[in-house]
């Protein structure tokens, strides 16, 4: 049992547990979710719907 409150076999699992975090969020960050891909749909509206309005304030002017 005084082997688990020995200072240096403490510091070495909390060494290993950040380096485990870290890894962790390293690999987490290149993963692509499905919120990623609504944007890119949700741009991909807004644009067309900037281009209707402008062609439609256009046809109002003409």
């Amino acid at each position: 049992m005084e082997l688990l409150t020995n200072p240096w076999v403490i510091s070495i699992i909390v060494v290993g547990i950040i380096v485990g975090n870290i890894a962790a969020l390293k690999y987490t960050a290149k993963m692509k979710f499905g919120q990623m891909e609504k944007k890119d749909q949700l741009d991909r509206l807004n644009e067309l719907d900037k281009a209707r309005r402008a062609e439609e304030e256009n046809e109002k002017r003409d």
